[in-house]
């Protein structure tokens, strides 16, 4: 593959915010990748927190987030992939804020590779929160939905 069109392949990958990109020629393939930028962007926000800790009370902290976890469960994203909350734009959300559910009712679809997997919930219960938005980009382990 020639080396100016891998130049500017990196370049695009710059300019367009995508994280990665693979091209195919005959037998020849190459992937671009800009997760040597994110794993900065994951570390910056864990010193943050952590300074604080110190200067607090051990023990106040774990309550907070004792406090915080008693209110729900949340259920994460099992993949990396695009957030659908119905099976199609014209169809109703599988659960709103208030929905009670049972544990293996459907909550949410998201593609990833073309495929549609639908997420299940873990608990019964009913939905407290929707964290993201219908058509958003979730990440592996991104929080979804809060269940109390």
């Amino acid at each position: 593959m020639d080396i100016r069109k891998v130049k500017k392949l990196i370049e695009l990958l710059e300019e367009s915010g995508v994280a990665e990109i693979e091209i195919r020629e005959g037998e020849e393939s190459v992937r671009i990748s800009r997760a040597s930028q994110q794993p900065p962007m994951m570390q910056a926000p864990a010193p943050q927190p952590a300074a604080p800790a110190p200067a607090a009370p051990t023990a106040a902290e774990p309550s907070a987030a004792e406090s915080a976890e008693p209110a729900g469960q949340t259920i994460n994203s099992p993949m990396v992939g695009t957030f659908y909350r119905a099976s199609s734009p014209e169809a109703s959300p599988f659960v709103e804020v208030g929905t009670t559910v049972k544990k293996g009712d459907t909550l949410c679809i998201i593609e990833a590779m073309k495929m549609f997997n639908q997420i299940e919930a873990e608990v019964d219960g009913t939905i407290k929160s929707v964290l993201v938005e219908n058509g958003q980009p979730v990440e592996y382990d991104q929080p979804l939905f809060v269940i109390e």
